[in-house]
């Protein structure tokens, strides 16, 4: 169908997936090597985007996806829908606008956290920007059995806020378990309120994501028991805190007593310290819907996370379910002591290749 000139698909597309994620995806570029931007000559392309990179990495973990936003009838719209269907992301919900270009951005090769990293935008006026309740297909966007989205969105445009106040507003009906990442990014707020926005935001959701270093910047908060004090009404809560690992709080058991459970972060040689936090979400995500304990569940997180931090660009190639089950019933002592490095997903599949090779 057509909404407000732009071709989108219809609701009677929407199949019920396992997962919606909706938010900006853009084109990015990585430097074919070190340096600034300023003297890198080349740069390789690929795709990143918070929402866009859960519903990647959940596609390739075995899971029903699908990914809605919108993007330029440009030759970058083009590959970003290409590549994302590529994982085998359901993209027929993505609309098309002839009137705005799809984002694209430029990184260095440095760690997000240090001076030396660069990272230049172009997004202003994005395809993405113009999201809206009314050229949004609701109906598809409440496909899932979850719906996952971030904080970005809302910043990107008055229209994408009203947009995320409509999907995160608790009310009568059925509505699919809302997942939301903070994802604070201070940049893209164009005035102070952003942090009170996104604290709004996260109180509507059932499941949020939060690290607790952007809750101490956006909100002044400073430990996991602090952040869960300020928002109580998510019935899950993950507080990701950084090399040291993630506590989940969550209160869905029968007894109505809520469960705080933590697990230590694994030790990583990281590559590249970008795409690591959607990562988690996803790993996260996916031991959500096969129904696993909350140890489990974290554990997963930290999987996928190393699958992103051992490869340079958003998105690495996450572990079979069979080997990711293994390595999350490890006993403490073994966790803790596992490190993983560049290849390790695939480590497991080149063996078992080479076994069944006469």
């Amino acid at each position: 169908m057509t909404i407000n000139g732009q071709a989108c698909a219809t609701s009677h597309d929407a199949a019920v997936v396992d997962v919606v994620a909706l938010g900006e995806s853009m084109v990015t570029f990585l430097p074919s090597r070190p340096g600034r931007l300023a003297d890198v000559p080349s740069f390789e392309r690929g795709i990143g985007g918070a929402e866009s990179n859960v519903a990647c990495v959940l596609a390739a973990a075995g899971h029903r996806v699908r990914w809605i936003g919108r993007v330029g009838e440009d030759g970058f719209g083009d590959h970003l829908v290409d590549a994302i269907r590529s994982y085998g992301v359901d993209t027929s919900a993505v609309c098309r606008d002839p009137a705005r270009p799809t984002g694209v951005y430029f990184r260095t090769a440095g760690d997000r956290a240090t001076d030396g990293h660069e990272v230049a935008y172009y997004r202003a006026g994005s395809a993405a920007s113009a999201m809206a309740v009314e050229n949004v297909d609701l109906d598809a966007v409440r496909s899932g059995r979850v719906l996952h989205l971030s904080g970005i969105t809302a910043a990107l445009s008055e229209d994408c806020l009203g947009l995320m106040r409509e999907l995160t507003a608790r009310g009568p009906g059925r509505r699919p378990l809302v997942s939301f990442d903070v994802n604070h990014r201070p940049g893209l707020w164009r005035e102070a309120a952003g942090p009170r926005v996104l604290l709004d935001l996260a109180r509507g959701a059932d499941l949020v994501f939060v690290g607790d270093d952007e809750a101490r910047d956006a909100w002044g908060l400073c430990g996991a028991r602090a952040i869960r004090d300020a928002l109580p009404e998510p019935d899950v809560l993950v507080v990701k805190q950084g090399g040291g690992g993630a506590t989940v709080f969550d209160s869905t058991g029968d007894a109505g007593a809520e469960d705080a459970t933590f697990v230590p972060a694994l030790r990583v040689d990281v590559v590249a310290a970008v795409g690591a936090g959607d990562a988690f979400a996803a790993g996260f995500l996916s031991a959500t819907l096969r129904g696993l304990p909350a140890r489990d569940r974290l554990r997963h997180g930290h999987l996928m996370a190393a699958a992103a931090l051992t490869v340079p660009g958003d998105l690495g190639t996450p572990p079979s379910r069979g080997h990711a089950d293994r390595l999350a019933a490890l006993d403490d002592g073994a966790w803790e002591r596992l490190r993983l490095g560049p290849g390790w997903t695939e480590a497991v599949t080149r063996a078992a290749e080479e076994v069944r090779t006469p």
